[in-house]
């Protein structure tokens, strides 16, 4: 086996793995470096999203979706449920299928692909004037070179200061996939996106869930017509989010005791049977060894690349969560696709204002574009339009009315500055608003378009129609 590659990827995950396919697809040599493993302590690629994040967290939500619906919904349609069970522990086995469902199937891309893979930990040894050697240190150690090196190794839970991870009481999201026993009480410090999603698939399990949060506003970064409407919503399911908290002393033994002060400055003490830490995200370049080809990080630890994904090295490009940006899969992977291109002479392109944000709950929270906020903040003159799902045929007979579509259109130009959905599939519908903006579409473009009858898709229509006051059904 050939070990000198024209390029080496070094992380299997979203951005790493789309990498190394695109890059093989233009010719190029191409090798994958991972280290992630399974239960039987085989190869298990696709990073933090498919074995404890993005796969596994929507499995589960899947599945306590069902679960509630049985429970609470079905009646409504005239299904009658009878002696309704919980097996947990095949809920969790289907999820786990799905994992190495998708573990195995980018091994058959790589080997497809002809992408060389190795499973191990990778980490940067020497650079000479034909490359850089790599260190593969796995059930034994081997080193690989290439001309090219694409850093896509990822990010790791945030810890709170002094409360490290056990996965058995304090949980990161790991943990919070995999709790054997519903808790009766459940703790979650943190409401953004794995704060909001663990917390809604517990408490659809039975869980008392209570989310801890330090900001003052909920879901800052959404636009707050949204985030009010889904706050809203969330409560009256049954899920508790404080707001504006500071966190005390945490203790775990047989329980887990969170001391607290809320916005209003009264202290409290509140004991919970497993507690969720989900207060983001730091990059993971533990084991790379950075320092031994003269890397640059940047002051928050992420790997220093310019607006191409190039690092301070020639020919060491870095994608994903462990550079700057936000950290999703998908942005990941558009970085992982246009540095292959990039690299093999092409002009890969990554357009960071059309990247599409999806909460996965029920309803869905998903946008594209600029907030209300954000405008205003600018100074930007814009028109909104809004449109509810309760006037929608489609969400009437899915029995799901909760929510709202909303365009944001320049009052100028009507060039689609933002859209924001909570409610039924908005992770679906988001897709329509993100290729109009790709395209600098206008809202009056969106509200022409023939929309299929019934549909949720309209909407979006009705929104776009909205922005001008001429929705037709509402």
């Amino acid at each position: 086996m050939s070990k000198n590659f024209d390029v080496i990827v070094i992380g299997g995950g979203p951005g790493g793995y789309i990498a190394a396919i695109r890059a093989a697809q233009l010719g190029l040599s191409t090798a994958c470096i991972d280290e992630w493993k399974n239960d039987k302590g085989g190869p298990a690629p696709g990073g933090t999203c498919t074995n404890v994040g993005c796969i596994p967290s929507k499995a589960l939500l899947q599945s306590s979706e069902h679960f509630e619906h049985a429970g609470h919904g079905f009646a409504e349609h005239g299904i009658e449920v009878k002696g309704l069970k919980l097996n947990l522990a095949q809920m969790l086995g289907r999820k786990d299928t799905v994992v190495k469902q998708n573990n195995d199937g980018i091994l058959y891309l790589f080997k497809k692909n002809k992408v060389t893979f190795f499973h191990g930990r990778g980490a940067f040894v020497k650079a000479d004037a034909d490359g850089y050697e790599i260190s593969v240190t796995g059930k034994t150690t081997e080193t690989v070179k290439g001309k090219h090196i694409i850093v896509a190794t990822g990010s790791n839970p945030r810890a709170l200061p002094q409360v490290p991870f056990d996965e058995k009481l304090i949980l990161s999201n790991t943990g919070a996939l995999a709790i054997d026993a519903v808790p009766k009480k459940l703790g979650v410090i943190g409401a953004g996106v794995i704060g909001l999603e663990m917390g809604s698939v517990w408490r659809r399990l039975g869980a008392e869930v209570t989310i801890l949060e330090a900001l003052p506003t909920f879901l800052g970064a959404v636009d707050q017509q949204i985030a009010a409407e889904a706050q809203k919503l969330f409560a009256k399911q049954g899920l508790t989010v404080e707001l504006g908290v500071k966190i005390g002393e945490i203790k775990a033994g047989k329980e887990v005791s969170v001391h607290y002060t809320d916005a209003a400055g009264k202290d409290h003490k509140v004991q919970f049977d497993r507690l969720i830490v989900s207060i983001g995200r730091v990059p993971n370049t533990i084991g790379l060894q950075p320092e031994a080809v003269g890397l640059a990080l940047d002051e928050r630890g992420f790997i220093a690349v310019d607006d191409h994904c190039r690092s301070n090295l020639p020919n060491v490009w870095a994608v994903g969560d462990v550079v700057r940006g936000p950290m999703l899969a998908h942005k990941a992977e558009e970085e992982g696709v246009a540095v292959a291109e990039r690299i093999a002479g092409k002009h890969g392109h990554v357009n960071f204002n059309t990247i599409p944000w999806v909460i996965y709950t029920s309803p869905e929270i998903a946008w594209v574009g600029k907030t209300e906020q954000q405008l205003k903040a600018e100074g930007i003159a814009y028109n909104a339009g809004t449109f509810p799902f309760m006037a929608n045929g489609r969400a009437r007979a899915l029995g799901d009315t909760s929510g709202m579509v909303k365009f944001l259109a320049d009052a100028r130009t009507d060039e689609i500055l933002g859209v924001h959905i909570v409610g039924p599939m908005a992770s679906e519908l988001i897709s329509e608003a993100v290729v109009a903006m790709e395209f600098r579409a206008s809202a009056e473009d969106i509200a022409r378009i023939c929309h299929a009858h019934p549909s949720l898709s309209e909407a979006t229509k009705e929104a776009a129609l909205a922005v001008d006051k001429r929705s037709l059904n509402f």
